[in-house]
């Protein structure tokens, strides 16, 4: 009966879950409605309808006059700026997909078109996104995985937009966030190797520390690095490795403790996916034409 009784009140819970997810589904779908843009509404009324809920920061709904200004007026005076500033409100509005596939279909339509330099930065900034939400905390090793991959492909896409467009105005901002992505994918590999430490695979630690040293050098993790290949070839009895790693240490980083200090390795790689990801408050819409 005591079993029976806790399934009956999981399964009430579970409904009651269900039916606030519909309720909300209703309520989104009611209110998507009601902002739809009134298809009497000319181009120029249409754009500037879009252009009014950007300022706003009602994304949503700047989408939908976005998404029907193009779709009405394919071939008029605003729709280059508004499939550029698609890719900015789906960013803005957390569909990192959407932007990305907006910025890709920008850049094959418009190769050499002014806001093409934007496309590239966005795709850039859209193919990595704090990922640590609801579901996928559950899955903090595939998290880990895919986190990880996606940081690669933001930097590489970054490192092209650079490349490509060195005077673009959204090259500082393009920087900062590559050095965000180099430190976080070293600390993975101080993670992983700290994983490996603990196992007694020594020599696995030595290939993931030394990839930082020689790859993803002068990060804040660096140290850590150095300090790993110490302990490790300490236990390996590689003594002239180890002491050389150690006079490196010393003479770079002179006041690091590498035995008290409190570094990656006391955290989980869940903590290290939520290192205060920079936000969009320095995302800039790409810059109104006069058409």
């Amino acid at each position: 009966m005591t079993m029976l009784h806790n399934f009956s009140n999981s399964s009430k819970r579970i409904l009651g879950i269900l039916g606030i997810f519909m309720l909300l589904l209703i309520v989104s779908s009611c209110s998507s409605n009601e902002e739809m843009p009134d298809e009497r509404l000319v181009e120029k009324e249409l754009y500037d309808q879009a252009q009014t809920r950007l300022k706003n920061g009602s994304f949503s709904t700047a989408i939908l006059s976005l998404e029907a200004l193009e779709s009405r007026f394919p071939f008029g005076r605003y729709a280059e700026q508004a499939q550029a500033e698609l890719i900015y409100a789906y960013y803005m509005n957390s569909q990192f997909e959407a932007s990305q596939s907006a910025a890709e279909r920008f850049i094959n339509l418009h190769p050499r078109h002014s806001h093409t330099g934007y496309a590239f930065y966005m795709k850039g900034l859209a193919a990595f996104t704090d990922d640590s939400g609801l579901f996928s905390r559950y899955f903090q090793s595939d998290l880990a995985k895919r986190e990880v991959v996606m940081a690669q492909t933001s930097f590489g896409e970054l490192s092209e937009f650079i490349s490509r467009y060195p005077e673009s105005k959204y090259v500082p901002h393009a920087k900062q966030r590559m050095i965000y992505l180099r430190n976080l994918l070293a600390e993975h590999e101080i993670y992983v190797a700290d994983f490996y430490m603990k196992r007694g695979a020594y020599l696995a630690a030595i290939g993931r520390a030394k990839y930082v040293i020689e790859n993803l050098p002068n990060t804040p993790q660096t140290p850590f690095a150095l300090s790993i290949l110490i302990e490790a070839y300490e236990i390996l009895e590689y003594e002239e490795l180890r002491k050389t790693s150690l006079e490196v240490l010393k003479a770079n980083y002179p006041n690091f403790d590498f035995q008290g200090n409190e570094s990656v390795k006391e955290r989980s790689w869940a903590n290290i996916l939520t290192l205060g990801l920079i936000g969009t408050e320095d995302i800039k819409r790409p810059t109104a034409e006069t058409p």
